[in-house]
């Protein structure tokens, strides 16, 4: 057949054969998915191509990791074991750290960490690594794609340079693509099978192919080049990044005002339309919010371009741990005429969000840290984390542990503050026992009037 010119500027030499023998395999589900990365995003992918028929290979550097999927043991709050029991019974998944089992899968699909540095500038090192272990043992026929979330023209200026390292061509000896992780971890209303795949390739034959994997599992969103695909997932994350940090700043004007922010918001999501509720809170945290809208910031600079709508979002968000360290102070100063420094203050809820056990980029690392600045004594208590792990940022914290949470523990605190609104906290047990409580997530809404009296919103 002749050439096409495809969107990103490459042309189908023969492709389509391949993209044919690929698309026949994937319908009869005779094709080993390999995953790299078994995080939040790897293992629950792993789990959804097991289910659909498909043989599954993870790969990860973590020896932990792989030891607990070959046991059947979660080593992630909200997938409990069962499920990983049930994912190895089906005798289709393995995992492994050894790099050379990458040439038995089809696809190879990459989740690795995608964080800034101390600049705010993309760290693609995962990405780099990932994808030199790949090129070692590319072969012909496989797809490779990559998830992480990242700036537009990665798989095409980084990911596929490394690969046609070996020898092969993209396009015509293997295919390249991108769809971007939407994984929500916790969201009991999403999953990775009810959540649409956006799939972005260069050629028409290596979309088919991502196309052909991913509409196993769930519904797939084809765009037309990878940049483009890779530009959906930051486009996702800014929307959300620019409403957090507006939602934020009425907080502050709200309470000038002496209004509620949270029942102005719940007022207003009463409409049926033009407009989505936002919550504020004590700052980012997560994966993707504080970190994916300045890796397009980054790009955009590189190209003479401004984002300075997306940078004063960022500054409105990330200003907002000091804000409520200075609600703490003043809510101390008030209620109990007392100052930060020598106080024992709790901090309730480590990971960045309710429900889970991740506490990738937590603000609650950063509320701890600038407390203990001001000669605090802190503590925290969180169900989900019972032990703070390494982490990059505040690598002082390892080992800390959750305290016990029962009356004559808490009785022992001056102030407690609410980072993260986890539902499995008997949030009227810590308002009767600590006397000023700081709460950044309303989360103690509905309690009795009594004990509101000494809760102030941040």
């Amino acid at each position: 057949m002749g050439t096409v010119k495809s969107a990103g500027g490459r042309r189908d030499g023969g492709g389509a054969a391949m993209a044919d023998a690929f698309v026949a395999r994937a319908a009869k589900r005779d094709l080993t998915i390999g995953i790299l990365g078994l995080g939040y995003v790897g293992l629950p992918l792993a789990e959804a191509f097991l289910n659909a028929g498909f043989r599954v290979l993870g790969f990860d550097v973590d020896a932990n990791k792989v030891d607990s999927i070959l046991s059947g043991q979660s080593y992630i709050k909200h997938i409990p074991s069962e499920r990983m029991q049930a994912m190895m019974a089906t005798g289709r998944l393995s995992a492994t750290i050894d790099p050379a089992q990458l040439a038995a899968p089809d696809a190879l699909l990459m989740c690795v960490p995608t964080p800034l540095n101390a600049h705010r500038e993309p760290d693609i090192s995962y990405v780099e690594v990932t994808t030199q272990t790949i090129a070692q043992h590319l072969r012909k026929g496989q797809l490779v794609v990559l998830e992480s979330t990242t700036y537009p023209g990665t798989s095409e200026e980084v990911v596929r340079p490394i690969l046609e390292k070996s020898g092969l061509r993209a396009g015509v000896d293997f295919a390249i693509a991108y769809s971007p992780e939407r994984e929500d971890p916790g969201n009991i209303n999403f999953s990775t099978n009810s959540i649409p795949k956006v799939v972005g390739a260069d050629t028409d034959p290596e979309r088919r192919m991502a196309k052909a994997v991913y509409e196993t599992i769930t519904q797939v969103v084809e765009v037309s080049n990878m940049k483009t695909a890779e530009a959906v997932k930051l486009t996702e994350n800014i929307f959300r990044l620019i409403n957090i940090a507006l939602v934020n700043e009425l907080k502050v004007v709200y309470q000038g005002l002496d209004i509620d922010v949270w029942e102005v918001i719940d007022a207003a999501k009463t409409k049926p339309f033009g407009f989505m509720a936002f919550y504020p809170g004590p700052g980012l945290g997560g994966h993707c919010i504080p970190i994916d809208p300045f890796y397009l910031t980054w790009k955009a600079r590189a190209h003479g371009e401004a984002t300075r709508f997306i940078e004063l979002a960022g500054d409105v968000v990330t200003g907002m741990p000091r804000l409520v360290i200075e609600t703490l102070a003043e809510a101390l100063s008030t209620h109990s005429r007392k100052a930060v420094a020598g106080s024992r203050i709790l901090v309730v809820g480590l990971a960045y969000k309710k429900n889970v056990d991740d506490m990738r980029e937590s603000p609650s690392l950063h509320l701890i840290s600038m407390l203990r600045d001001r000669g605090a004594e802190v503590e925290y208590y969180d169900p989900f984390i019972p032990q703070v792990p390494a982490t990059r940022d505040h690598p002082e914290f390892a080992g800390m542990k959750s305290i016990a949470f029962n009356a004559k523990t808490l009785a022992a605190y001056d102030c407690a503050l609410i980072s993260t609104d986890h539902d499995d906290v008997d949030y009227e047990l810590l308002a009767r026992h600590v006397p000023v409580i700081v709460d950044t997530r309303n989360a103690t809404k509905g309690l009795p009037e009594d004990l509101a009296a000494h809760v102030v919103k941040a």
